[in-house]
């Protein structure tokens, strides 16, 4: 099987975002060039980059010796020299082993999960804080977490702090988390003031999609379900994150599949995917069940309901790649093959290309690897 993690670019684009023509510009984008064709495992020489550039070889020199000396790359061998003939060039790659991101994940139930990781998001230390069934995360344990974190780390090697939350996330802000009831909670400027680092703070579910994106087998343009206490979705076109105008975008629970007599929905609505295709619901269901084909029933029914709210956003943005994440118990074959039927049935037209349902390649530390992914994007673009 083929990843396609060595053909991204990097950093992921910005929506909305102007480039100015000012040099300190010029060298960011230069920086942000040379990092995306290296990012995450790529190998190349000054000249090679050069080539897949455009840069001329003394600005290649230049940024090229700026990000060693920033700890972002480093010297990683010598390029093959078929001929034989002359100096053999020497391979930059990206640097794993000087700067730091520290990462929180607030996805999980009854646990708070937080790690030191690389410019790859690979975890070097990690920490968690298990929480009753009485217990609320609070901006206090966040606080303590990411201080334990860096006590053994040298602070110029922080390049950023990660949170991957539920809910709406604007800015920083958490508008509204009904999973950690929050709301109007301005995380990034709390932790911010408390740390000193740049903090950057987006959706658990976005997080997921872009860990997917760079170590699994994501396309440049893709939709990304995650199936748990709730079910969320994130979407990716030509690289930019669909954020949507009230950062809301990926609100698929909400889609109401039967809006007249279905159950009703914590947001008011009846029917709402949330209250057919979750962890809780689907795992209610099973254990009411009398025998295992009536459990596997169960399954295909929900992949089917699935299916039916991916058909507008599959047809309406072209969407070949659907990647779902969730616990093997319920997004397993039966789950997949059900939904891959029903897409078929409902998307498939001369039209469009055949929509892959496919299950996530990327572990239980998706959201961890995901929300320094977000730092290492940022820093990139934004500069120090």
């Amino acid at each position: 099987m083929t990843s396609y993690a060595n053909t991204i670019s990097f950093p992921l684009h910005t929506p909305g975002r102007t480039t100015k023509a000012s040099p300190a510009d010029v060298r960011r984008n230069n920086r942000s060039l040379v990092f995306g064709l290296l990012f995450p495992n790529g190998q190349l020489s000054r000249a090679d980059l050069g080539r897949q550039t455009g840069l001329s070889r003394v600005a290649i020199s230049g940024v090229a010796n700026s990000m060693l000396d920033e700890g972002l790359i480093c010297e990683s061998g010598f390029d093959v020299n078929a001929s034989g003939k002359g100096k053999r060039g020497t391979l930059l790659s990206i640097d794993t082993s000087r700067l730091h991101i520290i990462s929180v994940d607030l996805s999980q139930e009854h646990l708070v999960q937080g790690a030191v990781t690389d410019l790859l998001g690979t975890p070097q230390q990690r920490m968690e804080m298990a929480l009753g069934p009485d217990n609320d995360i609070n901006a206090d344990m966040i606080v303590q977490l990411v201080d334990q974190l860096r006590t053994d780390i040298d602070a110029d090697t922080i390049i950023g702090i990660g949170i991957a939350a539920t809910g709406v996330v604007e800015d920083g802000v958490i508008r509204e988390s009904t999973v950690l009831e929050w709301r109007d909670l301005d995380l990034r400027g709390m932790l911010e003031r408390r740390f000193g680092f740049p903090v950057t703070i987006s959706n658990d579910v976005v997080c997921s999609m872009l860990a997917e994106r760079f170590f699994g087998h994501g396309d440049k343009s893709m939709l990304f379900i995650k199936i748990d206490r709730g079910i969320g979705a994130a979407t990716l076109i030509d690289d930019v994150t669909v954020i949507g105008q009230n950062h809301a975008g990926g609100e698929i629970g909400h889609i109401s599949l039967d809006p007249e007599s279905g159950v009703l929905c914590p947001c008011g609505k009846r029917g709402c995917l949330e209250t057919m295709v979750t962890s809780p619901v689907i795992r209610e269901r099973i254990r009411r069940a009398s025998t295992p084909e009536e459990q596997l029933d169960i399954i295909r029914s929900c992949g089917e309901q699935l299916a039916a709210a991916l058909a507008m956003p599959i047809g309406l943005l072209d969407i070949i790649d659907i990647c779902v994440y969730g616990p093997p118990d319920i997004v397993n074959a039966a789950f997949l093959e059900a939904t891959q039927r029903r897409v078929d049935m409902v998307s498939s037209s001369k039209f469009h290309k055949h929509t892959s349902v496919r299950r996530c390649q990327v572990g239980s530390d998706i959201a961890l690897r995901g929300s320094a992914i977000d730092v290492v994007h940022h820093y990139i673009e934004n500069g120090h």
